[in-house]
């Protein structure tokens, strides 16, 4: 896993123009099969990962291709355990401050992926459910 610079690519996305989020290096959907899909919205994608956030025309299907709900250690757990196994990885990037993995993890996208999750409920969820009072 790499915890990556995002660009956030439309405003809708009530987020920072950049953002960081973990994402994984070893799976990958083509970014071109997904932006020639007309059905498909992509959000934010970056160079090197590819598409991170992306919705269905009808907004009720939201494709998340990262894990923005890691916490501070887990890519940590993930990259230790796989460097114990002998496994070709290089450091995380934008990770471990000056990329050192003797220190403590840098927590960089805790507030982007609740801003996240909570716009989601808030559009997708709580602004669609018809209420009768």
């Amino acid at each position: 896993m790499d915890c990556i610079l995002i660009k956030c690519k439309i405003e809708k996305c009530r987020f920072d123009d950049f953002f960081l989020a973990p994402h994984s290096r070893h799976t990958e959907t083509p970014a071109a099969a997904i932006h020639n899909c007309d059905k498909i919205t992509v959000l934010a994608e970056s160079e090197e990962a590819g598409v991170f956030l992306a919705y269905s025309e009808d907004g009720k299907k939201v494709f998340v291709n990262g894990h923005p709900e890691y916490d501070r250690y887990t890519l940590d757990a993930e990259y230790k355990r796989d460097l114990n196994k002998g496994l070709p990885i290089h450091i995380p990037r934008n990770y471990y401050p000056n990329d050192d993995p003797t220190q403590k993890p840098s927590l960089q996208w805790r507030s982007h992926c609740n801003n996240l999750y909570t716009n989601w409920l808030d559009y997708y969820v709580y602004q669609q459910t018809p209420y009768e009072w």
